[in-house]
Parts: C-alpha cells; structure tokens; sequence
C-alpha cells in the first residue's frame, strides 16, 4: 500500500508539470513566501540537455544592438531566450568570464564569481551542460574542456547551501540551475524578492535543485518561451516599476542572451 502511495504521489507531481515538448517542461509554483508586489509565482523551465542544444547570443560577436528576448528568440529561431548575465556599463561586456567558441566578450575570470555556466563540450568526457563551482571544481580544467562559458554569480554551492547574504533591496530575478538528475533549469520570478530569499524559496521546491547561478534582476531579467502551443514572455520590475495591478512595463532590450534550440536527434530517454 505505501509503495502504491508513492508511486502514485510522482504521477502527481508529474503532471503538475506542463509538457512543451519532448524532455521539455513548464511549471509556476506559488512561492511559500509572498512578496509585497505582483502574484509571488516562480515560473521554472525544465530543460533536458539530451534534446535540446543551448546558444550564447551577444552584440560583440553577433553585431547589431541590443534587443528583447523576444526579438532575439525571433531573429534567430530560439525557442527560449534568456539573459546570458550582467553586463558592464558599456551595455556589451559580461562581467563575469565570458566565452562563445573563438569569441571572447569578457577574458577576465572573476575570483569573486564561483559560477560558470558551460555548454557546447569540446569531446564526449563531459556532461553537455553543467553549472562549474570553482569551489569543488578545476575550473581551469573544465574552462579548457568547453566552448562556450558565461560566468555570473554563485547562489546555491555545491554543498547545497544558500551562499547569498541577505540584503534590504528586493526586485525581479532570473537565474540558471541544474537540477540532481541533469536537466537545466530556467528560473524567475516577476514578483520582487531579496536575492537571499529568492534562493531559500527555489531550494524549498520540489525541483531537486543540485545548483544555481544569477543571471540578471529587475527589470531587465527576462525569459521567453516559445514551444509548439505555448508562448510566453516573463518581464522583469523593481518597485514603482509596478502598477497597482503588480503588472509590468514594455520588455527591456538586453545584449547577452542564452538561447535554446532543439536537436535534430532521435528519441532518448525524456526525464
């Protein structure tokens, strides 16, 4: 009876889950700790790597100016778009460590930052996607063995723990993580939430979140989705960037996007 009990409790929670496509998934949970604007929901995109082929987009190497998710996702036939990271003050420059195959936008590696996210390998000897934690990872070594790295602003170490000290300032977030089975998650939230907080509320769900990465806040965090049936743009805010309905205004153009497409590949294992 217990066992019939589980296994009908991860039918559930699996369904909870929209399918967009194949190893593809969507889902907005209602955050256990409300914010003070907007509908305090955390919209997570479940990406298995398998399936999908992950891009890093920027005006230094592509040219052009800096433009929505939307608009990025449209020009160059991505599914989901996101912010690839900060940027400097020069609206181009990441300003972590920034890496797409001969192109370099930022050579410098940050000390301060203990995230990198990695994609596009170089051989089959490691995994197609991973978030690399300089602190329980040779990322000298590792930096060697991908083509593309974008390096933000650790949030959840490899020893679980949430390494962001809390602050007084809250506003909208987008970040990256990988979850304890290998699929790369897509978070944010509209609803404004200290750093610190936002990290304590993804670790609460019931996502197997293994590691996490910053990418962008306020109102320039974005995330746009297009699959099949399902298109969505998220947009983010800060404070009296807010209406009273906890509403948002236009998207904001950004220059460094990471993008998903699908692999032409024949059916795998869909997690």
């Amino acid at each position: 009876m217990a066992f019939a009990v589980l296994i009908t409790a991860a039918v559930a929670a699996a369904e909870n889950w929209k399918r967009l496509d194949e190893g593809l998934y969507l889902r907005e949970f209602e955050s256990p700790q409300k914010s003070d604007m907007g509908n305090s929901k955390i919209t997570v995109v479940k990406i298995n790597p398998a399936y999908y082929a992950f891009k890093l987009l920027t005006v230094s190497e592509f040219g052009g100016k800096a433009m929505t998710a939307r608009e990025w996702a449209k020009k160059y036939n991505l599914m989901i778009a996101t912010n690839a990271g900060m940027y400097q003050a020069d609206s181009s420059t990441s300003v972590g460590y920034m890496k797409n195959f001969s192109h370099v936008n930022n050579p410098k590696v940050s000390k301060a930052y203990k995230s990198a996210l990695a994609f596009n390998p170089v051989d089959s000897t490691v995994a197609d996607a991973q978030i690399i934690d300089s602190e329980c990872q040779n990322f000298e070594e590792l930096k060697g063995k991908y083509n593309t790295l974008i390096q933000n602003i650790r949030m959840v170490s490899c020893t679980n723990k949430n390494v962001w000290a809390q602050q007084q300032s809250a506003w909208s977030i987008a970040a990256v993580g990988k979850d304890k089975n290998g699929n790369v998650l897509l978070l944010f939230s509209r609803s404004p939430y200290t750093v610190h907080d936002f990290i304590d509320i993804i670790m609460s769900l019931p996502i197997s979140i293994a590691s996490a990465a910053y990418l962008e806040g306020g109102r320039q965090a974005s995330l746009y989705i297009s699959a099949k049936d399902t298109e969505i743009e998220k947009i983010g805010g800060y404070g009296t960037d807010y209406d009273e309905g906890g509403t948002f205004q236009t998207a904001w153009p950004i220059p460094n996007v990471i993008g998903i497409v699908k692999k032409q590949l024949p059916n795998t294992l869909d997690k």
